[in-house]
């Protein structure tokens, strides 16, 4: 089953030619979840063929506009379109309170529940889980109250051998092998040994978003060897006084936590409008990190079983 990531928007604060803003959808197992949702989000699902009725949950990293001023429209559409499922809503506190005025103050009214849950932005903590899932917060550093998230499978069953098993059983007993257990007759002999029948289950799969952020080596410990990590961008090394004044990230700092963390891919993003060429940003990630990647609009990066 696919673990994929697909890149809506790479852009910093300002949208600079093709480049839009953040805004990433993870899919797994046939569910998608969108991480932030900058200005024109909607427009990019659409580009990109994702029907935004097809979400159930949002995960927003902070209240700066290039990182979720594409909500309310969002929304909207889902509600124009009649959208009656509920929708699950991931952020900081007081993105509550910003979707409640935009609403009052527009006379809108949603056909579909919004069920918000306010993350703390200063924890490393679970935040969600479901069938495919779970999701935690991962504390970032910048100028306005922010958070990653770090999404990790969840354990997967082990494998029947088909041409292994005897006749006859049946699906509880089925399952049960799955779930690594041998099965026994009514006097507590085994009838089939677990390990006869079954293979090691595929890996669990991992990402880690790290929104905007100053350059921090205590994350490297919390996405320590995930298989995809995207880290904050914005600049080139030779502004990192830049860099720490606003709160942010550069590309050699960026491949630097990745190489502490021992993950297997790197992807960079929200760059700064100033490179019109990305070429030297990769370059500099790469001088620290080799499997480093440019995430932008339109990529989509796998994550093998």
């Amino acid at each position: 089953m696919e673990f994929e990531l697909k890149i809506l928007g790479s852009a910093s604060a300002t949208p600079f030619l093709d480049r839009h803003h953040t805004a990433q959808v993870l899919t797994v197992n046939g569910t998608p979840y969108l991480i932030d949702c900058g200005e024109g989000t909607q427009r990019r699902l659409l580009d990109q063929k994702l029907r935004p009725q097809r979400l159930q949950t949002i995960f927003i990293s902070h209240l700066h506009g290039d990182h979720f001023f594409g909500l309310f429209g969002l929304l909207g559409t889902m509600n124009l379109t009649g959208r009656t499922e509920p929708l699950r809503l991931f952020g900081p506190a007081g993105l509550d309170e910003v979707l409640t005025t935009q609403m009052r103050h527009s006379h809108s009214q949603l056909n579909f529940a919004l069920e918000f849950t306010a993350v703390d932005t200063t924890a490393h903590q679970l935040i969600f889980e479901d069938k495919n899932l779970t999701v935690h917060s991962l504390p970032m550093r910048h100028r306005v109250p922010c958070c990653g998230y770090l999404f990790r499978e969840k354990p997967k069953r082990r494998r029947l051998l088909a041409d292994q098993l005897p006749d006859g059983l049946v699906p509880a007993q089925l399952t049960a092998l799955t779930q690594g257990e041998d099965l026994l007759d009514e006097a507590g002999q085994v009838l089939v040994r677990n390990a006869a029948v079954t293979a090691e289950p595929k890996r669990a799969r991992s990402y880690a978003f790290c929104s905007d952020t100053l350059y921090t080596e205590t994350l490297a410990n919390l996405v320590q060897g995930v298989d995809l990590l995207y880290h904050e961008a914005t600049f080139l090394d030779d502004m990192r006084e830049r860099a720490a004044v606003t709160h942010h990230s550069t590309a050699r700092q960026a491949g630097l936590l990745a190489r502490r963390a021992e993950v297997q891919q790197l992807l960079i993003g929200h760059f700064s409008s100033r490179y019109r060429d990305l070429q030297p940003l990769l370059t500099e990630a790469q001088a620290q990190f080799p499997w480093t990647s440019l995430a932008v609009e339109g990529l989509t990066f796998s994550v093998a079983e």
